[in-house]
């Protein structure tokens, strides 16, 4: 595997350097710098300046919108908007049922559906998880009926509930799993519905997290009313659907770009913070191997995610290595957030974001990355868990891989 970049992916990444620099939000680095919340804006401004330069969607298909660039193109944008600090762009739209929708979606559907998906004029909320359904998916229980309206066309009557539905508070499309033949084995029966969120019956409860912030959501379906024509794919056919999306969920949630910036602001925190002995942080020997130990396992993660992207390069799509880059991607963030947490100390305490209130003196003290130490400690423990459980994926290699 030559790992050397070409005369021409050199210069694309010193286009793609120029291009952020140049065309950043300043608003929105400005809210990043102070750990504010972000609104639905702050993530549409930087969105809408990609889709105008036609580079909001790497991975799609020149045909469909994306900009045609090669494997290694796509791993230098990565890189390099790690580098930068920018914003990730959500992933439900242009990550998740943007490739669905172009792989198993209708001409009727992909021209109502893309464009707006690229330029950020919908929302994309993702409809799966349920109470009782979350690593064991195929056995969620929100129901669609099928019915024939009084004008004659088809429709389904949806009844259900999704939860940790993330950012679905600003949504305006949500893509769900609803079972239509209840009487079909746990994988069949499944279908995979587009619903408008603006329709009757449709409601959205707040989950407030550990860190204090409204990240996530429960998502209520009661008697929602939804086109037949909103469905992808067959009917009962669902879960094909459903595997496809959580294989590119979980190549994505790998995190390696990200993950070797956290390890350069941990290497730039410990060279400031003390340890017991009065000398910088990075001087301590355990602290030090860890931080050792972390880059040679992300350095391992990132070769891992070189070929996966060479296998789709080549024609493969995603296939049992997203589910260890899902495990391996997340155990890293995870470690990442641990070790923040240590350097920060007594001054990591618990602090919600958002305060002084008005009337409020309580300011945040120690150094300036402390206050958000904890609150990012909490929101990745979460990292294991979603996209699959990481002890779901560990069974997906035993069967698929090891042949268990």
């Amino acid at each position: 595997m030559n790992l050397d970049f070409s005369p021409e992916d050199l210069a694309f990444r010193d286009e793609v350097r120029a291009f952020i620099a140049e065309n950043y939000p300043a608003g929105l680095r400005d809210k990043q710098e102070e750990g504010e919340e972000m609104a639905k804006e702050d993530f549409l401004s930087w969105h809408r300046v990609l889709a105008k330069k036609g580079w909001i969607a790497p991975a799609w298909p020149e045909k469909y919108g994306g900009p045609g660039w090669t494997s290694v193109q796509r791993y230098i944008w990565s890189e390099e908007t790690a580098r930068a600090d920018c914003v990730p762009i959500l992933p439900f739209g242009i990550n998740m049922v943007g490739p669905v929708i172009y792989t198993f979606g209708t001409p009727e559907q992909k021209e109502r559906f893309l464009p707006p998906t690229l330029s950020g004029d919908i929302w994309w909320s993702q409809g799966y998880s349920e109470p009782g359904a979350g690593s064991d998916l195929a056995s969620l229980k929100t129901k669609a009926e099928r019915f024939t309206g009084d004008d004659g066309k088809e429709y389904y009557l949806v009844n259900g509930q999704k939860t940790w539905t993330t950012m679905a508070q600003h949504g305006d499309w949500i893509f769900c799993l609803v079972r239509t033949d209840p009487n079909a084995k746990i994988q069949e029966g499944i279908s995979f519905l587009l619903i408008d969120m603006k329709s009757p019956g449709v409601t959205v409860r707040p989950i407030i997290t550990l860190g204090g912030e409204h990240e996530v959501n429960e998502v209520w379906l009661e008697n929602v009313k939804v086109p037949v024509e909103n469905r992808i794919y067959e009917e009962n056919k669902g879960w094909t659907c459903a595997k496809f999306l959580l294989a590119h969920e979980r190549s994505g949630i790998a995190g390696v770009a990200r993950s070797k910036r956290g390890i350069e602001r941990i290497r730039q925190i410990a060279s400031t913070e003390l340890g017991d002995d009065g000398s910088a942080l990075i001087q301590d020997p355990m602290f030090k191997r860890k931080v050792a130990e972390l880059e040679i396992d992300l350095t391992a993660l990132e070769y891992t995610e070189l070929r996966t992207l060479a296998g789709e390069a080549a024609g493969k799509g995603p296939g049992p290595e997203s589910s260890v880059l899902k495990i391996k991607g997340t155990e890293i963030q995870q470690r990442i957030t641990e070790l923040v947490l240590e350097a920060a100390g007594h001054y990591g305490a618990p602090y919600f974001r958002g305060f002084p209130k008005d009337g409020d003196n309580a300011h945040p003290i120690g150094p300036d990355f402390a206050h958000r130490a904890a609150p990012t400690y909490f929101n990745v423990r979460k990292t294991s868990i979603y996209g699959g459980s990481n002890e779901i994926q560990r069974n997906i290699i035993a069967k698929m891989v090891l042949g268990l």
